[in-house]
């Protein structure tokens, strides 16, 4: 599994131009599944992102966790962080799980989230959707759960 994880201040995300979601200070975490992933990378990311310690504490260092700040998550699915540009310039997004593989990942995903995160929206597996954020810092951290050492 790949995410990249963006600090903002607010975020929000049109799906099918009409369903709006938003969360104010957190991450907007995009997931891309691969055809190897399973519960242990679920369990090490999710592990991984709630202890970042990215938000600013009182001497403005960033010390503090998304549980620490009470934070939220917007959680969008992201199939093309697997895309592969090494030949050509269209994309190849044969890493990418099908859908029948992803979902359950990602709804496995979710749920482990939810066990420690109290303000979890979510975008819509395969839906057309539209992202919008303000990122905090900017803040942005990418972590491959198959570059765990």
């Amino acid at each position: 599994m790949k995410v990249v994880i963006q600090r903002v201040s607010e975020a929000s995300v049109l799906i099918d131009n009409s369903i709006n979601r938003e969360i104010k200070q957190g991450f907007v975490i995009l997931l891309g599944i691969t055809n190897t992933d399973d519960e242990i990378d679920i369990q090490w990311l999710v592990k991984k992102i709630i202890g970042l310690r990215v938000f600013n504490d009182d001497n403005q260092i960033m010390n503090r966790s998304i549980l620490d700040i009470n934070g939220s998550i917007l959680l969008i699915s992201q199939f093309t962080l697997y895309a592969s540009t090494k030949k050509g310039n269209r994309p190849s997004y044969i890493q990418a799980a099908k859908p029948e593989f992803a979902k359950p990942l990602y709804n496995k995903f979710i749920d482990e989230l939810r066990v420690s995160i109290k303000k979890l929206e979510l975008g819509e597996f395969g839906a057309d959707m539209k992202v919008s954020l303000v990122n905090d810092g900017p803040v942005t951290i990418i972590i491959d759960s198959k570059n765990k050492e």
